[in-house]
């Protein structure tokens, strides 16, 4: 083969490599808006609808990766066992937010509960039976997209904070002088967001799981699927930033935190995927209150710490919520 010929041969291969990264980059992109949009966006249930079998087949495995996941908005929810008033919370855009009020006699206070990402206020019944039994009053909300509240998109965290606001504000115009905020893994990271937006003053706030940034979340929540964490993480939260008109790579509790101004306790499982031991410690470091304390629960992961640990969960709670 002469010297022409191989040039030629060279730059054709080069020009092989080329297109076949660019294909590639225009299909994690494609893939990336089809993410963004799917993480973001819960479906109402089709009656008689049911969710897709599995299959062996690689292209059809393939094609169900690329296309992705379909959330569905889950309202089934389990009803208190003990009496409670249905609340309606209406947002600046109109959303009625659902929630369950639950008195006690003789209350010591107010316990407002937010569930995490993709459930409902009943997924937090435990907790609130737990409250409860200690002698407060509790409030349970479907945020936004979830349970029996309207809307179907979720910002993960960003537009929710007016969530929390609205359901203090529900509680404070009652007279309630002692309110606490407990919020489940997103519920946990909507509260510390709430502080940074708003003029929120309750007497104690106990996060727990709470994850550390959006690309974190996604990019795990990818990884579960099939795709490496990190550029799926970054490429996702940039087309669903896009989608929702939003930034979500300044979507950082780390950040939320600092405008935190009262006790606060924050309960994390010690193998918890979605954040890690540095990560948990950078948010807890930023909280600038005195009163403060990280509980870690050994070998438990992004989940129920009450389920975790009973005994340990009911001593801290207790603890805490009786200064």
């Amino acid at each position: 083969m002469n010297k022409t010929n191989m040039r030629k041969a060279v730059r054709s291969v080069f020009k092989w490599i080329l297109w076949m990264f660019l294909a590639q980059f225009v299909l994690i992109n494609i893939s990336g808006i089809i993410y963004g949009y799917k993480l973001t966006h819960f479906y109402e249930p089709l009656p008689g609808a049911t969710d897709e079998t599995p299959s062996r087949n690689i292209f059809v495995k393939t094609w169900r990766i690329f296309k992705g996941p379909t959330y569905r908005k889950i309202t089934n929810e389990e009803s208190p066992e003990f009496p409670y008033q249905t609340i309606q919370l209406l947002t600046k855009d109109g959303l009625s937010l659902e929630a369950w009020y639950i008195p006690v006699d003789s209350s010591k206070g107010t316990v407002i509960l937010f569930h995490g990402l993709g459930g409902n206020k009943s997924n937090i019944l435990k907790q609130a039976y737990e409250f409860r039994y200690l002698g407060f009053t509790v409030m349970l909300v479907d945020m936004r997209a979830h349970g029996r509240s309207n809307g179907n998109i979720t910002t993960m965290g960003f537009c929710e904070s007016e969530d929390v606001k609205l359901a203090y504000e529900y509680i404070s115009k009652k007279g309630e002088k002692n309110i606490i905020l407990y919020g489940f893994s997103l519920g946990s990271v909507v509260i510390a967001k709430a502080f940074y937006d708003y003029n929120i003053a309750p007497s104690r706030i106990i996060l727990e799981i709470p994850f550390s940034n959006m690309r974190k979340l996604i990019g795990v929540r990818g990884k579960m699927i099939g795709f490496p964490e990190k550029p799926f993480g970054s490429f996702v939260t940039f087309w669903g930033s896009i989608e929702q008109g939003f930034n979500g790579f300044r979507q950082d509790t780390y950040k939320y935190v600092q405008k935190i101004n009262c006790p606060v306790l924050i309960q994390c499982g010690e193998t918890d995927i979605f954040a890690s031991p540095a990560e948990r410690d950078v948010i807890f470091k930023n909280i600038p209150v005195s009163e403060k304390k990280l509980v870690v629960y050994e070998h438990a992961v992004h989940q129920s710490l009450l389920g975790a640990d009973p005994l340990k969960w009911r001593q801290e709670i207790s603890e805490f919520i009786s200064k």
